[in-house]
This record gives C-alpha cells, sequence and structure tokens, in this order.
C-alpha cells in the first residue's frame, strides 16, 4: 500500500489500519521523514520512548549482529501492549537492506511476534532498491515517500507554528520569508522557531517584510539568493562567489538550483503579470520581491523576456533532475547552471 495523497497518509498516521503491520518511509528529506516517522509511532504505541516495548536500530546495530533485527521483532512486550521496532537507515545500506527485506517478509508471513510494529525510516530509496520493491508489492506494509516540501507546503506551516506562538507574517512577508527557507523540512521548522522567538512569542505582532530585515539579514540563505540575483543580473564572478560562500555556511547544491529556480519563478509571474496590464513595480511587488532587492529585479525585469526564461526553465529542471542522482556533484551543478544564466544574462546586455 502507497501512500502518496495528503488526505491518505495524515488519516493513515493519524490512525492506522490495524491490518498494517508495518511501514516504510523514505525519501530525500530526512526531517520529512523523521518527522512522519515520529507521529506514526505515537499511533503505533502509547509510549514510543518506553524501552520496554520499543526498540530503537541503527545500520551499526546491525554490523555484526546479522540476527538482531529479527530477534527484536519475535521478542514479546514485556509491559502488555504493542512492540514497535523501528530501524534507521542511512548511508551505504545494502546489507541491512537485505535483513531488512527478510525481516519484513518473515514478519507479514506470521513468523514473528504478530503484535510487533516495524517501522524503517529511510533516505531516498531508487527504484532498483530492494526494500522498496519489497514493502511495495508487500500485504500489511504501508510505503510512505516523503517529497520535498513545495512552497505551499512552508507557508502553511509557517502560518500554523507562528499562529501557536501568537505571531503572524502578512501575505507580503510571508512569500519572502518562504522564499528564504530552505526546503528541508528539520531546518525549515527550526528557523521558524528562530523568527517566533524575533518576533516575540505572544506579542500578536504581524510583521511585514521591513520588520524582517533584520533577521533576514543574517540568514545563510541570503547568500543563495544574492547568487541567484547576480546569476540572473548576468554578474558572473559574483555568482560564482555567492554560491561557495553559501556552500561554506553548509548550504547544498539542491538549495542553490532551488534559489536559482525561485529567482526564475519570480520573474517569469513578473513578466507575466506586465504583460496583462500591470505595472512593472507592481507586478514585482506582487511576485514577492523585496523592497530592498527591487531596483535590481526591476533592472534585470527590462532586459529579460519570457522567450528568454523559457530557455533557461529546462535547464533549470535538469540541474535539479541531476542534483537528485545519488553521488551527483551538487556544487558543481548548481554553479554551472548560474554561470550559464549569467552568460545569457550578459548576451542580453545586463
Amino acid at each position: 500500500m502507497i501512500l502518496s495523497r495528503r488526505p491518505d497518509l495524515e488519516r493513515f498516521l493519524a490512525r492506522p489500519d490495524p491490518q498494517v503491520r508495518a511501514a516504510v518511509i523514505y525519501g530525500r528529506d530526512m526531517g520529512v521523514v523523521r518527522e512522519r516517522a515520529a507521529q506514526l509511532a505515537r499511533s503505533v504505541t502509547e509510549d514510543p520512548e518506553d524501552p520496554f516495548n520499543v526498540a530503537v536500530l541503527t545500520e551499526g546495530d546491525l554490523s555484526g549482529d546479522e540476527g538482531r533485527l529479527e530477534g527484536e521483532l519475535a521478542a514479546q512486550s514485556l509491559m502488555g501492549g504493542r512492540r514497535l521496532v523501528r530501524l534507521r537507515l542511512g548511508g551505504e545500506r545494502a546489507a541491512s537492506e537485505k535483513l531488512a527485506v527478510e525481516a519484513l517478509g518473515r514478519l507479514l508471513s506470521g513468523e514473528l511476534n504478530p503484535e510487533a510494529f516495524f517501522l524503517v525510516e529511510a533516505g531516498a530509496l531508487g527504484r532498483d532498491s530492494a526494500l522498496r520493491r519489497a514493502a511495495e508489492k508487500a500485504e500489511g506494509c504501508a510505503v510512505i515517500p516523503c517529497y520535498e516540501d513545495e512552497a505551499g507546503d512552508i507557508a502553511r506551516m509557517t502560518r500554523e507554528a507562528l499562529a501557536k506562538d501568537g505571531v503572524g507574517l502578512n501575505a507580503e512577508a510571508l512569500a519572502l520569508f518562504v522564499s528564504r527557507l530552505p526546503h528541508e523540512r528539520g531546518v525549515a521548522r527550526r528557523e521558524i522557531e528562530r523568527l517566533a522567538l524575533f518576533l516575540g512569542p505572544g506579542s500578536g505582532v504581524t510583521a511585514g517584510p521591513k520588520d524582517l530585515e533584520t533577521f533576514l539579514g543574517v540568514e545563510p540563505e541570503a547568500s543563495l539568493a544574492g547568487a541567484a540575483s547576480d546569476a540572473f543580473g548576468g554578474r558572473l564572478a559574483e555568482a560564482q562567489a555567492g554560491l561557495r560562500r553559501a556552500a561554506q555556511e553548509g548550504l547544498s547544491g539542491p538549495g542553490a538550483v532551488r534559489a536559482l529556480g525561485q529567482h526564475l519563478g519570480r520573474l517569469r509571474r513578473t513578466l507575466t503579470l506586465a504583460r496583462n496590464g500591470a505595472g512593472l513595480q507592481e507586478a514585482a511587488k506582487a511576485s514577492g520581491v523585496f523592497w530592498k532587492d527591487e531596483r535590481e529585479f526591476l533592472r534585470q525585469a527590462r532586459s529579460w523576456s519570457l522567450e528568454n526564461l523559457d530557455g533557461i526553465t529546462a535547464d533549470v529542471l535538469a540541474a535539479d533532475r541531476a542534483c537528485k542522482t545519488a553521488r551527483a556533484p551538487d556544487a558543481l551543478i548548481a554553479e554551472r547552471l548560474a554561470l550559464q544564466i549569467a552568460a545569457r544574462a550578459r548576451r542580453l546586455g545586463l
């Protein structure tokens, strides 16, 4: 059973089908994987921290002890209640995946503890993954692929989290904040928490873009936003330097590609609105352009056309796909994309 639609997934995480005795949650965004696994664990057992009913294993625990996983799944609960066995996979998984596949098969065939629930948390599992194939075919196993959050997902998460602290952002500030956030769920949540502290929990503040200037000015993601602007502005050396500075701040190649794609999206929306009759400055504001960046953005918007941007879109999509390939040189892919964009911008006279 593959759960990818949000309503189905949320129902399952809140109240798992009693016939489901295992789940494999996987994806590139380990923050989303961990969050959904924690939610499912709370639904499966009363206390996910109970050492008598819950076993948490890693690949290191299985190294040199191949029977450990099946032993935990065969063990009976000492205190009553459903037993939960969590396996966290990461890195090179060939040997651990094989053990997980074997344990999954034995559990679902009734050879191990029928009251045990097997929860696997893994990174990106390709179509050739033995664990993914086995889980998708197995009766009584839920498979939950986790994709990177879209801007709308992050905006909703931001609104909900800030509302709990009694603060908020207006539409323009929310668009600006979301555009600067990484799409990795765990990092995004930490940044939202920092923003709530910045605004003052319980203060009732609804902040605008200018209120965020100090906060965003120290964000590492500002390096990526600046590099993207430099690329579309035809500044090759500055774009390259910005990407390398962002890499030193811990931001990966996929994040850089997203920043370039987001800048492309803002230019496209601005030019589309302008083509439909809006003033260019008005269109830029509607596209979420920060007021401090407006002058440079408008300079670019006057030189780029929708047709020129169409030629860039394919390059951005290709770079995004390349970054999702195992062991891809993410930083080099992003840097090459930025230089390609900067070179085109130069040919447009920027």
